[in-house]
């Protein structure tokens, strides 16, 4: 079964191959022989009814400094393509939303991973409020009075935007720390959105575990450790990458959320535990994949491709596999 595969996602030229989860969707799609296109989020446009994009016919390789090959630039009407993948990263903003909003239009006909409109209503540390048992303490506000509160109780804590990623704008205020009104005027000039407070979880310093699901299914999972003195264990902050295995606890994160992620479409899903707390789940451009790969010897991007392939199948058919 050859498909035809439209990759909406940041310039290409840019990626590190060792690290993006993109390529490896890209390099498995090529393998099965379905034919890929690549494109910016900002060649999108809707005409009369219609979702177009500024594409242009991709091959890929794991080959240092010419890891890519594009063929002739075309326009095409996105509803002729069998799959879209949705793998611009964050921040996620208007322009992100809008991208959302014009995918939606082309949903009858294209099956489009992740489907836009959960991704929409569903940022990594929102979405996670639907699961308050899962939660460390948490306080979403913009009012000082609430956050002076939060923190007279529980004493360590840690301060960061709403819609930041990569571990970007995340503070760990100590009991003695004197810098929260500072650092809440300096959000206040950055961000119109209310900040997220949590209690801080001292078990980070073991690291955190970014788990991939699949489907709804756990399909790996890494330690992201923190380097001394830093208080993120993203891989964008210079987290490293250890193995693990999953916990019960974990497995029981998994299983409370996976049917909801199922029913909303959220095929390919990157959440975070910190001890035996759910802190994000991530489904804008999830990463990992090549992190659990090496460490573990498994192939995530084939158990993708299997439920992407499984869904196209199934909508197109009305039969199961």
């Amino acid at each position: 079964m050859s498909l035809a595969v439209a990759i909406q996602m940041d310039p290409i030229e840019g990626i590190n191959i060792d690290a993006d989860s993109s390529f490896m969707m890209a390099l498995e799609a090529q393998r099965r022989g379905h034919a890929l296109f690549h494109y910016l989020p900002q060649h999108l446009s809707f005409r009369q009814g219609r979702l177009y994009a500024r594409v242009r016919p991709l091959e890929v390789r794991r080959e240092y400094g010419n890891h890519f090959t594009f063929g002739g630039e075309q326009v095409i009407d996105l509803a002729t393509m069998d799959v879209v993948l949705m793998r611009q990263d964050p921040p996620f903003d208007m322009a992100y939303i809008t991208a959302t909003h014009l995918l939606e239009h082309i949903q009858a006909d294209t099956l489009v991973i992740n489907d836009p409109v959960h991704v929409r209503n569903a940022p990594e540390k929102l979405f996670v409020t639907h699961f308050p048992d899962l939660m460390p303490p948490t306080l979403i506000t913009s009012d000082k009075v609430e956050i002076l509160s939060f923190r007279e109780e529980f004493k360590d804590i840690i301060v960061k935007p709403l819609f930041g990623n990569g571990g970007a704008g995340v503070f760990h205020l100590k009991p003695d720390d004197e810098n929260l009104g500072s650092l809440l005027e300096m959000f206040t000039q950055l961000y119109r959105e209310p900040v997220i407070v949590q209690k801080y979880l001292p078990e980070i310093r073991e690291g955190d575990k970014r788990i991939i699901l699949i489907d709804g299914e756990p399909g790996g999972a890494v330690s992201r450790i923190p380097v001394t003195g830093e208080a993120r264990a993203n891989f964008h902050a210079g987290g490293g990458a250890r193995q693990t295995k999953l916990t019960t606890r974990e497995r029981d994160i998994c299983a409370a959320i996976g049917p909801t992620l199922r029913e909303k479409g959220l095929v390919f899903v990157g959440i975070d535990v910190i001890g035996d707390y759910l802190t994000e789940i991530n489904v804008t451009s999830p990463t990992g994949i090549q992190e659990i790969n090496r460490l573990d010897g498994v192939q995530l991007e084939v158990g993708l491709w299997d439920a992407i392939e499984t869904r196209h199948h199934e909508r197109h058919t009305g039969k199961p596999v």
